[in-house]
């Protein structure tokens, strides 16, 4: 039991990938908390859909009796007409009235534990770890932001697309230089999330922003 344990908690190895005339660098070994976690599908799906939820606006609406304008007198006096006693023409029944139980601005946030939102995001990194679909990126590369060197870097890595960059916020070469990218996401380590790294097919983190993607997922 305690050598197949041993053989789960393995750290994965990951080649830094370097542009250019740069020399080779050695593997990085990733830490096993975060790149060698089990993939549980539940719980990715549960923070995926709080993380969809989160970004709707919930701004529909519609006006009520009160809110529409006009119809401040009654429309005919109480008695003697032989019609149904009404206070205002802005009520529902009528035409251009207010709307009965009319919906109103809304959230759809889904409260999900810090804990369950961190064993995801680190199977979802494990996942593309497994699949040998992430890869590390040299920052200092693009220092002078170049789109079609970041665009070379990704036809001769040959992974699929879509990709998600993960960079560091100073990084503002690196940044720009795959933003224009086709089917490629860039996003900082701080706006992490779950959903797009599901979606993505292929994954770069910036060496610079590997121990903030691990601090967020541990």
């Amino acid at each position: 039991m305690a050598a197949l344990k041993a053989e789960v908690l393995q750290a994965p190895v990951l080649k830094v990938q370097v542009l250019g005339g740069t020399a080779a660098k050695d593997d990085v070994t990733l830490e096993a908390a975060v790149f060698g976690a089990e993939l549980k599908r539940h719980i990715v799906h549960e923070v995926v859909r709080a993380e969809l939820n989160a970004h709707r606006a919930g701004t529909r609406g519609a006006k009520t009796r009160g809110l529409v304008s006009g119809g401040r007198a009654k429309p005919w006096r109480q008695k003697g007409t032989g019609r149904a006693r009404q206070g205002t023409i802005r009520a529902p029944q009528f035409t251009g009235g207010g709307v009965a139980f009319a919906p109103g601005m809304r959230s759809f946030e889904v409260k999900v534990n810090r804990k369950v939102r961190r064993a995801a995001l680190a199977g979802a990194l494990s996942n593309h770890v497994g699949n040998e679909t992430l890869a590390l990126v040299d920052g200092t590369a693009f220092e002078t932001p170049s789109t079609k060197q970041a665009k070379a870097l990704v036809e001769k890595w040959g992974k699929a697309t879509p990709l998600v960059v993960v960079a560091h916020e100073d990084e503002i070469g690196l940044i720009k230089s795959f933003r224009n990218l086709d089917r490629v996401l860039v996003t900082v380590a701080s706006e992490l999330e779950v959903a797009p790294l599901v979606w993505a097919r292929s994954v770069l983190v910036s060496e610079a922003a590997l121990p903030l993607v691990e601090g967020k997922a541990t």
